[in-house]
């Protein structure tokens, strides 16, 4: 009995760390196909969000798609697109404190 005092919430820290990494990860390429979307040349910043929007959704959850932006950069010295993602990873994916993440993803514009 006093195991499961350990192994209970050992079991559940990696829980967590694995849910957090899998929907950083997927964030992350989220918004790195948004950027890339963004970048060619016959869209703009506002596609590539939308674009980012839809992968999240499809993905995990809406829910992890409400903030998100996009806007034009310098990449390297040529043009590009960055789309940034903001969400909150709930404790076990259930509620409770949360877990801040930011990602980002750059892309440069296709030139005629």
């Amino acid at each position: 009995m006093l195991v499961l005092l350990v192994l209970i919430p050992l079991f559940l820290g990696i829980l967590q760390v694995a849910l957090v990494l899998m929907v950083r990860n997927t964030l992350a390429s989220a918004a790195s196909e948004g950027a890339r979307y963004a970048a060619t040349l016959d869209r703009g910043p506002a596609d590539g969000a939308a674009r980012t929007r839809q992968q999240i959704d499809e993905a995990i959850s809406g829910r992890f798609a409400q903030d998100v932006e996009a806007d034009t950069v310098v990449v390297n010295g040529a043009p590009g697109v960055r789309v940034t993602v903001h969400a909150t990873v709930p404790a076990l994916g259930i509620g409770g404190p949360g877990v801040s993440i930011t990602v980002t993803g750059h892309a440069v514009e296709e030139q005629p």
